[in-house]
């Protein structure tokens, strides 16, 4: 079982910046897919970015030009930098992978993800 644990959130005034990471608990390299979700209060889980199997990328209308999804397969480590933060940008941040066709976080539980909070 594939362990992943995000970090890198916390409180940021509107227009500030931070990097997300998200360690898994083995290599990466076999995955063909990675993404970033949020979810605020209230609200559904919502695809930030993604990484799609030929290697683009994938980005939310509300985050195009200010977030970028990276990965780095040597540290097992999947970034956002996440640029301009506005308060609408304020939710549990999580990332996920997939392997093959399979996803490894499904259903509701997605665990503690990391909690951004963007202030006016």
């Amino acid at each position: 079982q594939v362990q992943l644990v995000e970090s890198g959130g916390g409180l940021v005034q509107a227009g500030g910046s931070l990097r997300l990471s998200c360690v898994a608990s083995r290599n990466i390299f076999s995955f063909n897919s990675m993404a970033w979700y949020r979810q605020a209060p209230g609200k559904q889980r919502e695809l930030v970015a993604a990484i799609i199997p030929n290697g683009s990328r994938d980005y939310a209308d509300s985050v195009k030009g200010r977030f970028t999804i990276s990965r780095d397969n040597a540290k097992n480590t999947v970034f956002l930098q996440m640029n301009s933060l506005k308060p609408e940008d304020t939710a549990i941040y999580y990332c996920n992978l997939r392997y093959g066709s399979v996803w490894l976080r499904r259903g509701d539980d997605w665990g503690q993800g990391t909690q951004v909070t963007v202030s006016s």
